[in-house]
């Protein structure tokens, strides 16, 4: 609050950047980073009050957090509890009674602990009875015979390490004491040539594209665990390493132009390459005149079950990028279903496509303004609950695209049209006016109702766009972390290991084991990228495709 001696001064962009310059002369580097932090959280905050677009709830939830939009979390807040609580019921299984709980053996469902089948990548240690073998006389009754049961008993135990790990191998060394010739050990076998692993690149490219720890941060924690490995080292571990999987990025891309379902999407970036007096050498291309955003688009293609994930940094939207992949795409495939939100920079302006806006984001709409009008909001929430809840059924019956389209015509078509035609009601009596924020809510389904539904017409078509959301995720927790990319270059590296993490995570495969593969398997990934593929490079190699040097 301004007290009577407060002055309120106007800040700039130009004055920001003369302060901070003054600063990081004055400061350490700790104190000037924190000064840096505050000032361009000032000027991201005072881009989205000066934004028309800018909701009270919008900043609320970035000061304070977003809370979750669950139905029954949403509604709570307005109404009566008995309506309240007839949503939360819908969304949850009965609560169970006190007996049932009692009756219940073992931990409940959800209670977080993994069970030993659960730990894939850790080494299994056999342990043999200390005195007993399989045939061996009962020491307990004398007579029978013991035998040996399936499965084992099991510990787990779980210890900790450094995330890159060193070792030194001391040669010993001989000198004759007439010659002085030295005679040094031979190093023991598998040691390698080079100092840096495969494996150390592929962690240090796990921890940092795909958890979003900087540089600088795992060079602290590597020091303080006796391992050093300085920032400037780590990149330079990564970087040949990404020369080694470039293939399998290219035929990534190509293999998702193929795809039958594309998802599309922006998040910012910066790449200080483009920012500033840099940006002088590196000016926007000759069909983007006068762009100084940077955004980094994430792609995820589908197609027979498996997904690919996609990142693009640059100053191309999600559509341009989205056009250039289809690029790739076979002449004789039909246009694919793409599914984004309804802002036109999403499309690819020179293909074709099925167009699909995301239901999530029209839903939302009415989650920011449900607090100034529960009723309403409640009965749209409600209605396009049932949807969610006919789609996840679709899921757990593992229907055909086909089957699910007609599953959603018979269940979801009658709800739909019903939601429609209430939105009308609406308006044409005058109940809601279409400048308020629930009016601009329901015009915002009614103008995109095509595209919102096209799961109701078109086999395979998604809901909504979460998938794209989730994966963006990724680059946004890389953003907050490293705050910045420092070249274009630096951009793309950061690209090609996030598109293989996380289409190894969609598939449900190891990214650490894959990434170490495709450096010792280089030169047979070069040769034929689309055997290297996450879902089936584990076949490659067991057809004998062994790097020298490398464990078979």
């Amino acid at each position: 609050m301004k007290t009577p001696n407060q002055e309120i001064i106007e800040l700039n962009m130009d004055r920001i950047e003369e302060l901070l310059q003054r600063a990081e002369a004055a400061l350490n580097e700790e104190d000037y980073k924190t000064v840096k932090a505050v000032f361009e959280s000032y000027a991201y905050l005072t881009e989205l009050v000066e934004d028309k677009g800018t909701t009270i709830a919008r900043l609320r939830k970035l000061l304070f957090g977003s809370r979750t939009e669950k139905t029954r979390d949403v509604i709570q807040d307005g109404g009566n509890d008995e309506t309240a609580s007839s949503a939360s019921d819908q969304d949850d299984d009965a609560t169970p009674s006190t007996n049932d709980k009692e009756e219940r053996a073992g931990p409940r469902p959800g209670h977080g602990r993994h069970g030993a089948d659960d730990y894939e990548g850790a080494e299994r240690i056999p342990v043999p009875h200390g005195s007993l073998q399989s045939g061996d006389v009962c020491p307990d009754c004398k007579r029978g015979k013991v035998y040996e049961m399936s499965p084992p008993g099991v510990l787990v135990r779980i210890t900790g390490q450094a995330p890159v790990q060193a070792k030194v191998y001391e040669l010993q060394k001989l000198r004759c004491n007439l010659c002085g010739k030295v005679f040094t050990a031979e190093p023991p076998e598998g040691v390698g040539s080079q100092k840096y692993d495969a494996t150390a690149a592929s962690m240090i490219a796990l921890l940092k594209y795909g958890s979003g720890v900087p540089f600088n941060r795992l060079q602290g924690l590597q020091e303080s665990l006796g391992i050093p490995l300085p920032a400037s080292t780590q990149w330079d571990v990564v970087h040949p390493a990404a020369k080694q999987i470039v293939p399998a990025y290219h035929e990534l891309i190509r293999q998702a132009a193929q795809g039958e379902v594309l998802h599309n999407d922006d998040t910012t970036i910066k790449i200080l390459e483009l920012m500033g007096k840099r940006a002088e050498q590196h000016p926007p291309a000759e069909d983007l005149p006068g762009r100084s955003g940077m955004f980094t688009s994430g792609i995820v293609s589908t197609n027979e079950g498996r997904r690919i994930a996609l990142f693009f940094s640059g100053r191309q939207h999600a559509g341009e990028n989205l056009a250039d992949v289809l690029a790739q795409r076979a002449a004789d495939l039909g246009p694919p279903i793409q599914m984004c939100d309804a802002l036109s920079r999403n499309l690819p302006a020179e293909f074709k496509t099925l167009l699909a806006n995301c239901l999530a984001h029209g839903r939302r709409q009415f989650v920011e303004v449900v607090e100034r009008f529960p009723e309403e909001c409640r009965h749209v929430l409600e209605v396009l609950k049932e949807v969610y809840k006919n789609d996840a059924m679709a899921r757990e019956r593992n229907l055909s695209p086909e089957a699910r389209l007609q599953f959603h015509q018979a269940e979801s078509g009658p709800i739909m049209e019903k939601l429609q035609a209430w939105c009308n009601r609406q308006f044409e009596d005058r109940l809601v006016e279409p400048n308020s924020a629930l009016g601009e809510a329901m015009s915002y389904m009614l103008d995109h109702w095509e595209k919102l539904t096209l799961f109701l017409r078109e086999p395979g078509a998604p809901l909504d766009n979460n998938i794209c959301e989730q994966i963006l995720k990724r680059a946004i927790l890389h953003r907050k972390n490293a705050l910045f990319y420092k070249t274009l270059n630096g951009a793309h590296v950061g690209d090609m290991f996030m598109s293989l993490i996380h289409t190894c995570r969609l598939n449900d495969v190891d990214p650490f084991d894959y990434l170490t593969e495709l450096q010792r398997h280089a030169e047979d990934l070069a040769a034929q990228p689309e055997n290297w593929m996450p879902w089936n490079y584990r076949e490659t190699l067991g057809r004998g495709s062994t790097a020298p040097g490398a464990p078979s």
